[in-house]
């Protein structure tokens, strides 16, 4: 496992595969990538639109199905579930990356889950909250999110090679 940077991502190396993330945005330890797309006057506060990273997306592979629980606008809480994804290999839990208001889910990506796998920073993002200004300090710079990435991969590769050995 390693990770390279350029000036405008970094790749982190799951195994055989690596996966990039955009420098440009913020991460959630659920391994959801966070834009500020409409800055509040102050730091952090403001719209964030949220998707999957490309960790999640390729622990996931082919994401098929994707609910939610919640509709916008409703107030979230911190680590609230809001909804499930479905795909060819597992079946999870969506949970808020950060407190606020969801603003808005994407309808494209909730008619069409592939998005997620095709564009997950781009076309595939999922939701966007209004975010109070203390509420975005839960996420990680892009360096952070590295330092998480290693030992998330640790964690996965046990769980993948458990079970393996079932």
């Amino acid at each position: 496992m390693s990770d390279t940077r350029s000036t405008e991502s970094f790749t982190f190396a799951m195994g055989e595969f690596e996966a990039t993330f955009p420098l440009d945005r913020q991460y959630a330890k659920n391994h959801m990538w966070a834009q500020c797309i409409e800055p509040e006057s102050g730091l952090g506060g403001g719209t964030w639109r949220f998707g999957l990273s490309a960790y999640a997306v390729r622990l996931l592979q082919d994401v098929y199905f994707l609910d939610w629980e919640v509709e916008a606008p409703s107030a979230v809480e911190h680590r609230q579930m809001i909804g499930a994804i479905e795909s060819k290999k597992a079946e999870s839990d969506l949970y808020a990356p950060v407190a606020g208001t969801l603003s808005a889910i994407n309808e494209h990506v909730l008619s069409d889950p592939s998005l997620i796998n095709a564009d997950p920073y781009g076309a595939g993002w999922m939701i966007e909250l209004a975010v109070a200004q203390e509420g975005s300090g839960v996420l990680l710079s892009p360096e952070q999110y590295a330092d998480h990435l290693t030992e998330a991969w640790k964690v996965a590769q046990r769980t993948i090679k458990g079970q393996a050995n079932v």
